[in-house]
């Protein structure tokens, strides 16, 4: 009986572990690779997009202290 009891508890186990393994990532070799180039051009039109307002913000800094020099 014993026995019976420790090959359920075993069994269980392992099916848990099994389970929690198959939630990860799914993608083949392929897939990961053409998923990341993927990504990775999406974050540098975002990089590109912040850096352009951070350029024009820059600028109009400038021509905010221009203007404050000119008036004095």
């Amino acid at each position: 009986m014993a026995r019976g009891n420790q090959r359920d508890l075993a069994r269980a186990k392992n099916l848990k572990k099994d389970a929690k393994a198959k939630s990860g990532n799914q993608l083949d070799g392929y897939q990961l690779a053409k998923a990341s180039l993927s990504n990775a051009e999406i974050m540098r039109q975002k990089q590109a997009k912040a850096d352009e307002k951070r350029r024009e913000q820059e600028e109009q800094a400038l021509r905010e202290k221009k203007e404050a020099k000119a008036k004095k």
